[in-house]
């Protein structure tokens, strides 16, 4: 296998959960990580799918602890990768994929040089607000941050090998399969 580590960064909201998730079941060379977060679980969210929900204190020990290869605060949250899945997954032959934000995917680089990384863009900022609105079923409070955020991390998707358009899901995901493909080989 070619390619070890695939970091797949976008906006919130612009659908990288969806096709990390999606790209997992499909293709069983790919292993997600269960990255930990100190933000409360949205409708349908229970602990460990997607993320294990801890305090601050407890995270903050992990870090003390060398337990995260990287870890960052996004918005008002913190949220860290646990090396050891990695590892395991590596041992296993696997690729690990996994979705960050572009700092996240930076720290990885440094770390991993062969870091393979995909920045999934939405069609508008417009389109982005609408997207996050109505998978929250309410405005959040954070909002503004994260229209703010969303405008500040576009502008580095040109530090990525690929950018994707997720425009219509189903085209946007086969091109997404193509790059994966190319990047795993024939395993």
């Amino acid at each position: 296998m070619r390619t070890r580590l695939i970091v797949v960064a976008a906006p919130s909201g612009a659908g990288k959960s969806s096709f990390v998730e999606r790209i997992c079941r499909e293709d069983s060379r790919l292993v997600d990580t269960v990255t930990y977060t100190t933000r409360a679980p949205r409708s349908g969210e229970s602990e460990g799918h997607p993320y294990h929900f801890v305090g601050h204190d407890e995270f903050e020990k992990k870090i003390r602890d060398g337990f995260f290869v990287e870890w960052a605060q996004v918005h008002t949250n913190l949220y860290g990768t646990p090396l050891n899945q990695l590892e395991g997954a590596w041992s296993e032959g696997k690729c690990v994929i996994m979705d960050v934000d572009v700092q996240g995917y930076r720290t990885f680089k440094s770390k991993f040089p062969d870091t393979k990384g995909v920045f999934i863009l939405p069609p508008s900022i417009d389109e982005l607000r609408r997207r996050i609105l109505k998978r929250d079923a309410k405005t959040p409070a954070d909002i503004e941050i994260r229209m703010v955020n969303a405008e500040r991390e576009m502008l580095q998707s040109k530090d990525f090998d690929v950018q994707i358009v997720n425009d219509n899901f189903e085209e946007s995901f086969q091109k997404f399969k193509k790059v994966l493909d190319e990047w795993l080989g024939s395993g």
